[in-house]
C-alpha cells in the first residue's frame, strides 16, 4: 500500500541530489549524453534510400558498426527490419533445420525463439532452459548441432560469462541474440556464426531496426541449404543459391528511416570519442558496479543474478528481499512508481515475465553520475514504502 505525498513529507526526507537524466529504460535506453536532435539535420530525408547519399549512410553505419566492434573484415553485416527480433528470427528461418538444434533460454526473450524453433518451425530441438538469475550449463551444450542462444538476458540480468566453451572446431552453428550485449561486453567473434542486435539498447538508437552479422559459415551454410518451409520476401537472404550481397552493402530489404540511420551515426561518432569499445565496456562495467555496491551494503536487495560471474552489466536486475514484505510484486511496483512520480528513476519495473523486482539499465549511454544520484532514492523509496506498511498494519 502506498502513501499520500503529504504523509510521505513527514516519514522520509528525500535526497538533495536528482539524477540529471532519470531514463533508465532497459529499452528503448537512454540516447547518448551529448544527443541533440539538431545534430539530425543533415540526414538525407525525403531521398530514397537508393540514391547515392542514402547507400552512403547505410554503408557508413555498417562500416563504422565493423570498426568499432572489432568484426573481422570476411564477416557480413546488414541492416534488416524489425529490429534484433526480426534480424534473429530472419536467422532462424533461413539457417536451421539443416541439422539438430539445441535451443537455450534463461531468459523471455530466449524463450521466446524456442517457441518459434518449436511450434512455428516445428523442429525436433534439444531444449535446455535455466530460471530467471541463473544459465544453463554451456558444457553439456552440444556444439555440432546448431546452437541458439541469447548473450545478455535483457530480462532476467545474466550473461554468458565468455566464450570460452564454445569449440572452435564446432560442427554447427551459433546463433546468438546479442541485444542488450553489443557496444558494452567483449564478443568473441571467432566463436559466434549468427549475431544480431539492435541500434536502441546500449547505443540509445531508434527502434525499429536491426544488425544480422554472418560469418562466413553462416554465408556457406545460407548458399548450401534450402529451408523446407517458405519465406517471406522480407526474409530472404539468397536469390537463386547465392547471398544478396547487397544486403550487407546498404541496400536494405525494405525501407529504412534515414532520421534513424542517422541518429545511430551520430551515436555511433560519440562511442569513438569515448575510447570505443573499450571505452564503452568501461563505461558500462563502472555503471553496474555502481548498484551493486549498493547491493552489498544494504541487506534488503539483492542481484538477481546468483552467480557473480554471470551478472549482468547492462540491464541490471535487482530483487527486493524482506521479510516484513508479503506483496513482492505489488510493493516493488509500489517502489518503482515512486521513484517515477519522484522524477528520479523512469522504467525500472522488472520486466512483465520476470520475477517481482526492479531492473536498472546501466549501458553505456548511462552516465555513472547519475547512477550514483538514484541510490540514495532507492533507499527512500524502499523506506518510505516500509513506513507505509507499517501505517497500515
Amino acid at each position: 500500500m502506498a502513501i499520500s505525498q503529504p504523509a510521505l513529507r513527514d516519514c522520509a526526507r528525500e535526497p538533495e541530489t536528482r539524477p540529471v537524466n532519470p531514463r533508465f529504460s532497459s529499452g528503448p535506453c537512454a540516447k547518448p549524453p551529448v544527443f541533440d536532435v539538431a545534430k539530425l539535420s543533415d540526414a538525407p530525408l525525403g531521398r530514397s534510400h537508393r540514391a547515392a547519399v542514402g547507400k552512403a549512410r547505410l554503408k557508413a553505419a555498417i562500416e563504422e558498426t565493423r570498426d568499432i566492434l572489432g568484426i573481422p573484415a570476411d564477416y557480413k553485416i546488414g541492416i534488416v527490419p524489425a529490429s534484433d527480433t526480426g534480424a534473429f528470427e530472419m536467422a532462424m528461418w533461413n539457417l536451421l533445420g539443416a541439422r539438430p538444434v539445441e535451443m537455450l533460454a534463461w531468459e523471455s526473450f530466449g524463450a521466446g525463439w524456442v517457441t518459434d524453433a518449436v511450434k512455428q518451425l516445428k523442429l525436433d530441438a534439444t531444449v535446455k532452459t535455466a530460471e530467471y538469475g541463473e544459465i544453463v550449463d554451456l558444457t553439456t551444450v552440444d556444439f555440432d548441432k546448431d546452437v541458439c542462444f541469447t548473450w545478455n538476458g535483457t530480462t532476467s540480468g545474466v550473461r554468458v560469462a565468455s566464450g570460452d566453451v564454445i569449440p572452435a572446431d564446432r560442427g554447427g552453428l551459433t546463433l546468438c541474440d546479442a541485444t542488450s550485449a553489443a557496444f558494452a561486453m567483449d564478443l568473441p567473434w571467432d566463436k559466434l556464426d549468427v549475431t544480431t542486435f539492435s541500434w536502441q539498447k546500449v547505443l540509445g538508437g531508434e527502434a525499429a531496426h536491426g544488425m544480422l552479422i554472418l560469418s562466413p559459415r553462416a554465408v556457406e551454410r545460407l548458399e548450401s541449404y534450402t529451408p523446407a518451409w517458405p519465406l517471406p520476401k522480407i526474409f530472404r537472404l539468397t536469390k537463386g543459391g547465392k547471398l544478396i550481397d547487397g544486403i550487407f552493402t546498404g541496400a536494405t530489404i525494405n525501407t529504412p528511416s534515414m532520421l534513424c540511420v542517422e541518429d545511430y551515426l551520430l551515436a555511433l561518432d560519440w562511442a569513438r570519442s569515448v575510447g570505443g569499445l573499450q571505452g564503452l565496456i568501461a563505461r558500462a562495467d563502472a555503471n553496474a558496479r555502481v548498484v551493486w555496491d549498493f547491493c552489498d551494503t544494504h541487506d534488503w536487495l539483492a542481484n538477481l543474478a546468483k552467480d557473480d560471474a554471470t551478472r549482468s552489466t547492462t540491464s541490471v536486475c535487482l530483487k527486493i528481499v524482506d521479510a516484513r514484505i508479503t506483496d513482492g510484486a505489488g510493493f516493488a511496483k509500489a517502489v518503482a512508481k515512486r521513484l517515477e512520480d519522484a522524477g528520479v528513476a523512469l522504467d525500472v519495473g522488472a520486466y512483465r515475465d520476470a520475477p517481482a523486482g526492479l531492473r536498472i539499465w546501466c549501458g553505456s549511454t548511462v552516465e555513472t553520475s547519475d547512477l550514483q544520484a538514484l541510490m540514495p532514492w532507492l533507499e527512500w523509496a524502499f523506506e518510505t514504502e516500509i513506513q507505509a506498511l507499517s501505517q497500515a498494519a
